[in-house]
């Protein structure tokens, strides 16, 4: 048997959520290895499996990439299907590149299985359509976290013409609101902040940009949150008038 390993999105937390071809993997999968933030409910799918949690939390204790890494191998090498089960997509700000890089590296064969993503769940829930025609031409998915801690070209992005949906921002919500606003995004520009995408607690605050961070503190807005920022966060009223003037 070919040593494989299947990185799979559970989606956002809505276990509801989660594709065919996932619960297909986990339905074989001899050993899970489980995000923090993917719903206990999802392991309904792999009842003969060893399931190993090795989440990764900002501010809190974190299992290091590579003792994951080793376990992705030892596991693979010994013949076991192996599920590394990981919240919203692989993908997407999910470390499955680098992941798939690492194993194939080694020798190990890797199927990536995609997962719906927080920002496109969380917006659907608060009735957000991230495009629409005449009002978003597209839409940018970044992380307000980088790996070596350096800026985004938040300018280029205030320029963009796109909605804007923003991870892992909740700590550098003034951060962001400053520099869209350096970059020329209008001081108006709706934004919605949205607290666990998808699950029953889904919560969701509309702000404008300069009034985000002042609005985010008496929500008591907590992550994991994403931010949707452009015209689509707007009221539907709103949005309907802009789709009539289009």
């Amino acid at each position: 048997m070919n040593a494989k390993v299947w990185l799979v999105g559970a989606g956002p937390g809505d276990p509801e959520l989660l594709t065919l071809k996932a619960v297909r993997a986990l339905g074989e999968a001899d050993v899970v290895l489980i995000d923090d933030l993917v719903n206990s409910a999802v392991l309904m799918h792999c009842p003969k499996a060893r399931v190993i949690a090795v989440g990764k939390r900002g501010g809190c204790r974190s299992t290091p990439q590579a003792f994951i890494h080793r376990l992705m191998l030892r596991y693979a090498r010994q013949g076991r299907c192996v599920v590394r089960l990981k919240g919203g997509d692989p993908c997407i700000f999910g470390r499955g590149g680098e992941e798939a890089a690492w194993l194939r590296g080694h020798g190990i064969e890797v199927e990536l299985v995609n997962g719906i993503t927080a920002g496109l769940a969380g917006a659907t829930n608060s009735d957000i359509p991230l495009t629409l025609r005449g009002v978003a031409r597209g839409v940018t998915l970044v992380t307000a976290h980088t790996q070596d801690d350096s800026p985004l070209n938040w300018q280029a992005l205030a320029q963009s013409g796109t909605t804007l949906v923003v991870y892992m921002g909740v700590a550098k919500l003034t951060e962001i609101g400053e520099q869209l606003l350096a970059g020329g995004l209008a001081p108006d520009t709706p934004v919605a902040m949205i607290e666990n995408a998808s699950l029953p607690e889904q919560r969701e605050c509309r702000s404008h940009l300069a009034a985000m961070q002042h609005d985010a503190l008496d929500f008591h807005l907590k992550s994991p949150a994403i931010l949707v920022i452009g015209a689509v966060a707007a009221s539907a009223s709103t949005i309907q008038a802009c789709v009539q003037q289009a």
